[in-house]
């Protein structure tokens, strides 16, 4: 009897086995092959949730010449007449490629990894490794992976042999204690220890050892079975090499996009993959490649070659950009002016500049600098500068205003004289025409740069700002200011002042602040002699704008484009799906094809069918390139194949 077991066994074994190889056989000849497929297309919007006037599949559209037309869901029979008729929607598309919409800056791509039943068997894993190529760049999607019946138990017969392994590791140390034999031992030995047992008091390491001449430790490793723990340990070391041996092919439960357990003879085996990619300015196709193998546990029996691409042609909104330049109007000014400030210090009293005193050679040479680039500026000639001297608030208001008047002055003629003196040495540089006036006849012909110098008076204003500003001031102090500073009278108000007792902090932090000089540079353009002059230039904001919209950016490029309220705005309101702000702006803007194409996608998403094609038809008849552009887009792609706008001869115009 069991020699017939065996013989039935090894007979099964044997059939199992041949029918292995015939698959096997079959898979390499080219017979049984995993493949890459197209979806069908998208079912068309349930009507339940369309507008009443749109739930029926004949519309009435006035075409571009303003007659009226009806569009049926028909096609043209043999005889040149439009029938209406029903169309079946194919189950599996046999089309290596398919035209893509970019929404949001983002592609969703959808296949079918499909896998016939005589691939499948219930002791094998197929792992099919979807593959994207896109510009140069290629990226290994999720795999997909096909587990047979036979091949999971297998799996999970692993885990559980490992798992037995795993609670052969001794994880409690106390059972490796010989602990009757260490009971015996005190018992005999150490009768008061042998009491602690059942003693309910604490006995520390210390009094056991003193008490009886041993460590409880020592003890304890006395009666340890060593080999029994070192042999344990050894087995946990293992445990990493016993996992290869009993898991031979482990369960992956991340980066997979499907791991799902078939039985083989129940037809074949259909996933539909969406991949989402964000795009780039230069995409325009992505390529799809499967490939794999066919695994017997730990044993691959087979490479899956690489299929037949699948293409995907990206269109994007942006490709209906319009890059017409935008120009704004610009009005220049002849007279310009610059201005600045600085700090000098003068001595106490004096009105005279020394370059030498405090931080006078930084902001000296600072000013310096100013002139020098304004002279040498090959569009501004200078005209004229002015100069305005400021000082603190101690002191009488008529002497203070005495001593601004005369810094200012000195600072005018200090800084008169320096650029009078950088004029001369440019001119001597670049060498002097000698005419028949001689030299002083060519330096005449420069226009003299007018300085002059003006008393600011006391800094109140300044002051004001800096106690505002001020941390080191407390509320309270600020208040107190606040209150003197509305005194009308400067002498009054500087008396008050002295008598704060924040007084000090200010005179010695805040006052040199106010010994300022500000200069103000006067220039005209060299060469124009009108006033104002009214230009064109490159409205250079528009173009970003139009340039983000082009490179799919496009919240930054709404953004700009947004105040513009044209084409390009809408374009973008668009491509972010916000319908209705396009539509208001498309619906103020002058007929033509871009502008009709939008709208068309615009009532299209609103569930307006009719004026969706109408639109739709307009811009066909004003660009005839909008009849291939509308298979490119969902929305419009549906309606051309609900009503056959392919066919139809205005659609076509």
């Amino acid at each position: 009897m069991r020699a017939c077991i065996l013989s039935a066994a090894l007979a099964a074994t044997l059939a199992l086995s041949c029918s292995t190889q015939r698959k096997l056989n079959q898979i390499k000849s080219g017979e049984l092959r995993t493949d890459l497929s197209l979806p069908a297309a998208s079912a068309p919007r349930s009507i339940d949730l369309l507008p009443e006037d749109t739930r029926r599949d004949t519309l009435r559209v006035v075409d571009f010449e303003g007659r009226e037309t009806l569009i049926m869901n028909a096609i043209r029979d043999e005889d040149g007449e439009m029938t209406a008729t029903d169309r079946l929607t194919a189950a599996m598309v046999t089309a290596r490629f398919r035209n893509v919409a970019e929404r949001h800056g983002r592609v969703d791509l959808e296949f079918q990894v499909r896998v016939p039943a005589g691939m499948q068997d219930g002791r094998w894993q197929l792992r099919l490794d979807p593959d994207l190529y896109m510009l140069s760049d290629s990226v290994r999607l999720e795999p997909v992976i096909i587990t047979g019946r036979d091949y999971r138990k297998a799996q999970l017969r692993g885990y559980e042999q490992y798992r037995r392994f795993l609670n052969s590791i001794i994880t409690d140390s106390t059972k490796f204690i010989n602990k009757g034999a260490l009971e015996i031992f005190l018992q005999r030995n150490l009768p008061m220890v042998y009491d602690f047992r059942c003693d309910s008091s604490f006995v520390s390491d210390e009094d056991f050892s003193s008490a009886y001449g041993v460590t409880e430790q020592e003890a304890v490793e006395h009666y340890t079975a060593k080999l029994l723990k070192r042999w344990n340990k050894r087995r946990a070391k293992m445990a990493p090499a016993m996992f290869r041996r009993y898991v031979k092919s482990p369960i992956v439960t991340e980066g997979i996009r499907l791991d799902t357990v078939l039985v083989a003879g129940n037809g074949d085996f259909v996933y539909n993959y969406v991949q989402t990619i964000r795009t780039s300015p230069a995409l325009r196709k992505a390529d799809i490649v499967l490939s794999g193998g066919i695994w017997e546990q730990d044993n691959k029996l087979y490479d899956i070659p690489r299929s037949e691409a699948l293409s995907f042609y990206i269109s994007s909104l942006s490709g209906l950009t319009d890059n017409t330049e935008r120009y704004r109007q610009k009005v220049i000014e002849r007279c310009v002016f610059a201005n600045t400030a600085c700090y000098i210090e003068f001595p106490q009293g004096r009105w005279d500049i020394v370059p030498e005193l405090g931080d006078n050679p930084q902001e000296l040479g600072r000013i310096k600098e100013n002139i020098r680039g304004l002279l040498d500026n090959e569009h501004f000639e200078m005209d004229s500068i002015s100069v305005e001297a400021f000082a603190s608030p101690e002191g009488a208001l008529a002497a203070n205003d005495r001593l601004c008047r005369k810094r200012a002055q000195s600072a005018s003629e200090f800084f008169a004289a320096y650029a009078a003196a950088y004029r001369d040495s440019v001119q001597r540089e670049a060498g002097v025409f000698l005419g028949l006036g001689g030299a002083e006849a060519a330096r005449s012909t420069q226009q003299e740069i007018a300085v002059q110098g003006r008393s600011g008076g006391e800094n109140w204003k300044m002051l004001d700002v800096l106690v505002a500003s001020d941390g080191s001031l407390s509320n309270l102090d600020k208040e107190l200011y606040g209150e003197i500073a509305s005194l009308e009278n400067p002498d009054r108000r500087e008396a008050a002042l002295g008598g704060l007792e924040s007084y000090h902090y200010i005179r010695q932090s805040l006052y040199p602040r106010l010994r300022v000089v500000k200069f103000n540079f006067y220039l005209h353009r060299r060469g124009m002699q009108r006033d104002t002059l009214v230009t064109t230039e490159l409205d250079s904001c528009y173009m970003r704008g139009v340039q983000l919209l082009k490179n799919r950016e496009y919240e930054q490029a709404l953004l700009v484009l947004r105040p513009y309220a044209d084409y390009n705005a809408a374009l973008a309101s668009v491509a972010l799906d916000r319908n209705n702000s396009a539509l208001e702006i498309l619906q103020a803007l002058p007929p033509g094809g871009k502008r009709d194409y939008l709208l068309a996608l615009v009532y299209s998403r609103l569930g307006d069918e009719r004026l969706a094609v109408q639109h739709y038809l307009h811009a066909c008849a004003q660009e005839p390139s909008f009849v291939y552009r509308g298979n490119l887009d969902p929305e419009i792609s549906e309606l051309i194949r609900k009503y056959c706008l392919s066919l139809q001869p205005y659609g076509a115009a």
